[in-house]
């Protein structure tokens, strides 16, 4: 688990840097899941620990309710990463990323989106209300 926010900043670096790997190998216009697995396999090549389709329950007081929720990516057991391929971000998608961060209680989230020409176009970067130590 990442402690410092040096370190979430070096793992979102290493993030980030395979996201624009990715989109330079291959472009806009293919589905998320193209997307995905190749992210996965960018982000392991530089030794990060990657879980993929985490699920996420909803708990309230203490009680699992009859929804879940699907994590793209897991990165770190600390960095939540929501992909995208769609013609332009729309406020929903920040919520739902705000929304997994809440739920599973971690500090920092990206929302990725590929269909877009430049890469830092389609880059959404959450941070919740933490104190790093």
């Amino acid at each position: 688990m990442l402690k410092t926010q040096d370190e979430y900043e070096q793992v979102g670096k290493l993030i980030l840097n395979s996201c624009f790997e990715v989109h330079k190998e291959l472009g806009a216009g293919l589905l998320e899941s193209v997307y995905e697995c190749c992210l996965i396999d960018e982000l392991r090549s530089r030794n990060l620990n990657v879980k993929n389709q985490v699920k996420l329950p909803v708990v309230y007081k203490g009680r699992t309710l009859e929804k879940e929720f699907i994590i793209d990516l897991l990165i770190e057991d600390a960095i939540i990463v929501e992909l995208k391929s769609v013609e332009e971000l729309m406020p929903v998608h920040e919520v739902q990323l705000v929304t997994y961060m809440k739920l599973a209680d971690k500090r920092q989230g990206f929302l990725i989106n590929f269909n877009v020409s430049l890469m830092k176009e389609g880059i959404r970067r959450k941070v919740n209300n933490y104190y790093f130590s």
